[in-house]
């Protein structure tokens, strides 16, 4: 599972704070889509789904959220609520996000435009996918 925390570049001085991530240093792709998720109720999660392609950075910039993420073989639950850390998520991984806090706003860098092809909704179809690369 392609997956890892990024410490962000964080300037914090008697002004507030400033948060750089700049593509080739902590975004290893150029950025093609920007979008982020709030109001999210808290019995409510989103996700459920993998990519075949798409590469995506998570950044709980404000409240929190936790993202369960399964390669089919290996699980890890990370907590994000840090708007200076990152979660890089390669493709094939799938992920679910849940228990956002009343506050919550996670914003999110895709490597690419929105294309549903490159969407893996189903979970048995998610493991079948991951079976087939792994039988090459």
């Amino acid at each position: 599972m392609d997956i890892k925390l990024i410490n962000f570049q964080k300037f914090d001085d008697k002004r507030g704070n400033l948060v750089v991530a700049e593509y080739g240093k902590e975004i290893p792709f150029l950025v093609r889509r920007i979008y982020y998720i709030y109001g999210v109720p808290k019995s409510e999660k989103r996700g459920f789904h993998s990519h075949k392609r798409l590469e995506q950075v998570y950044i709980a910039i404000h409240g929190s959220c936790e993202v369960m993420l399964t390669s089919g073989k290996e699980k890890k639950n990370i907590v994000l609520d840090d708007p200076s850390v990152g979660l890089y998520i390669g493709h094939d991984t799938w992920r679910e996000i849940y228990n956002f806090s009343k506050d919550a706003v996670l914003l999110v860098l895709a490597s690419e435009e929105y294309d549903e092809d490159d969407y893996i909704r189903k979970y048995d179809e998610f493991i079948s996918s991951i079976e087939e690369k792994n039988d090459i």
